[in-house]
């Protein structure tokens, strides 16, 4: 029974990160219908960008769940403003343009990134300054450390704070809005473009605030570490119902409790082939994802 609760427990962790990643995958799509693969390398760029901060300022934040709060913070304004550098240059010009041009365009803003953080930090792994240890807590006979703990307990608010701001607030409005007519939107004097920037700037800064956390958690990052989150998150966004906010957190729940028990039952090295193969047998079965609804388009 504590082997059955620590796994998922790990499910519940991998899941959290999964989610504030997939995020960003439904609400660009749910209001542009774009796949945006740059998302994933947002996430590498949260993670340096955290990295940065503490290389040149270790001595004045310190360490522990304070200062990683500080620097996910400042990574998460930093991959907020260049998610809006990236939809405004590369994304907005091509709005009216073919789909698969648009789908081009963001894997090559993805390798951009990529290869870009590749020049300026070189291709080894860095080794990331801060740790969070401080201890476990026992939970029926699991382990749950408190860098876990509160990084899951942050993963919640903020995947809470959004949900409120987009069900609540007037700005959420004008996104629900837009995702239903775009064109009326206008009509009605809604702006349209500043309302889609906003969209790239929450769902980039929780992809940031992803990626500082995953690196304050495992020690190292590296140029490549957004590509396979990426899919994942992408992966969680479709099982739970693309465009939908929370199917994309109950599908990167899903996805990280499948992940668990298929490590602890087959081995690590069948970890991506599992969930990629779920997500192929869940599609056949439920193209809409979970939560999804099937659409008519008017004729």
């Amino acid at each position: 029974m504590d082997h059955f609760i620590q796994l998922v427990l790990s499910g519940l962790f991998v899941g959290s990160l999964y989610a504030l990643v997939a995020l960003g995958y439904s609400m660009v799509y749910g209001i542009i219908k774009l796949l945006n693969f740059a998302h994933g390398d947002l996430y590498m760029i949260g993670a340096f960008g955290g990295f940065t901060v503490l290389s040149v300022g270790a001595g004045a934040l310190g360490g522990g769940l304070l200062a990683l709060v500080a620097v996910m913070v400042l990574a998460m304004i930093a991959t907020g403003g260049l998610g809006m550098l990236l939809e405004r240059v590369a994304y907005r010009p091509l709005r009216n343009a073919p789909r698969l041009s648009v789908l081009i365009t963001a894997v090559g803003a993805g390798f951009a990134l990529e290869y870009g953080v590749a020049v300026a930090y070189g291709p080894n792994p860095q080794v990331y300054r801060i740790g969070v240890d401080g201890g476990a807590w026992d939970v029926l006979g699991a382990r749950l450390t408190y860098a876990q703990l509160a990084m899951m307990a942050i993963a919640v608010v903020l995947m809470i704070t959004l949900d409120t701001l987009v069900r609540k607030t007037r700005s959420g409005r004008a996104m629900r809005a837009i995702a239903q007519d775009p064109k009326a939107c206008l009509l009605m004097g809604v702006n349209v473009d500043r309302v889609i920037s906003r969209t790239f700037l929450l769902g980039s800064a929780l992809a940031g605030a992803a990626g500082v956390m995953a690196g304050a958690y495992y020690g190292k990052i590296d140029f490549l570490m957004g590509f396979v989150i990426g899919l994942k998150a992408f992966t969680a966004a479709v099982i739970g119902g693309i465009g939908n906010l929370r199917g994309a957190v109950l599908g990167a729940v899903v996805l990280g409790l499948l992940e668990s028990f298929a490590v602890a039952c087959l081995g690590s090295e069948w970890r991506d082939v599992f969930a990629f193969g779920f997500l192929i047998l869940f599609l056949t079965v439920r193209p809409t994802g979970l939560l999804g609804e099937r659409v008519t388009e008017r004729v």
